[in-house]
């Protein structure tokens, strides 16, 4: 039997890439997003190329958190169960402190944190009640260092990793795996403007890693593992002065 994922953020980025590529390897899929169009046509485009056991979709805001338990048992039941959620729904709005961008931030944090966290406590909830499953977060390499221009992301991005990390702990024993994710710069919507994104890949490599490391249920890894494995630590520690200037 084929296992199914419910992924959010998934008219896009790194959600539509992922839908493809567990698509390929024979998930159900069920697939949620605010763009109700586009989510459509990734739709139909993974029925015409993979032909996977089912494809549902829902129109989705996680900022609009009491349809977020909504959707988690509605999807859960179109597919007959879900086996894992990925909290994927993400912005980055290049907000600068001081700058008349606070609407910026505070957008940002309703979408990437307590939507985020409102996608974890909902999957969990469902989980609780089956008795088992799996939950995966997208939170960013942006969560080992505060940077300039974009500190309200940063911020989400280590408060959801620190969220997910604690709700691994309150659900110890309970047979629900928590994987938390921390992508580098995939080639992405999200941050193609950017002029420079180190160690960058292809959003199809990006979904292919992913991929592997939600099958082998791992707690937590960088994407790609290497370099970011190391330049995560070494952002920790680098001087303010170095990162101002990034």
């Amino acid at each position: 039997m084929s296992s199914s994922i419910l992924i959010t953020g998934a008219s896009s980025g790194i959600g539509k890439a992922l839908a493809f590529e567990l698509a390929k390897k024979g998930y159900s899929l069920a697939l949620a997003s605010r763009e109700a169009d586009l989510l459509q046509q990734v739709r139909n485009d993974i029925i015409a190329a993979h032909h996977p056991p089912a494809v549902v979709i829902r129109p989705l805001d996680v900022t609009d958190y009491e349809d977020v338990f909504k959707a988690v048992d509605e999807l859960a039941e179109a597919l007959g169960g879900l086996d894992i959620v990925f909290a994927n729904a993400g912005i980055g709005l290049g907000e600068r402190v001081g700058k008349g961008d606070f609407e910026k931030a505070r957008r940002t944090i309703e979408v990437n944190l307590i939507g985020a966290m409102a996608t974890v406590d909902a999957a969990a909830a469902y989980f609780l009640k089956k008795g088992k499953g799996h939950i995966v977060g997208t939170s960013s390499v942006a969560a080992f260092r505060g940077m300039p221009k974009s500190s309200a992301y940063c911020a989400s991005k280590a408060g959801f990793a620190i969220y997910l990390e604690a709700a691994r702990a309150e659900l110890f024993k309970k047979n629900i795996d928590i994987t938390v994710l921390y992508p580098g710069y995939i080639d992405t919507p999200l941050n193609n403007m950017l002029k420079n994104r180190p160690f960058l890949i292809s959003v199809e490599k990006g979904a292919e890693i992913i991929a592997s490391l939600i099958e082998k249920r791992v707690k937590s890894s960088t994407v790609p593992v290497y370099p970011w494995n190391i330049v995560g630590r070494l952002m920790k520690i680098l001087p303010t002065g170095v990162i101002a200037k990034m």
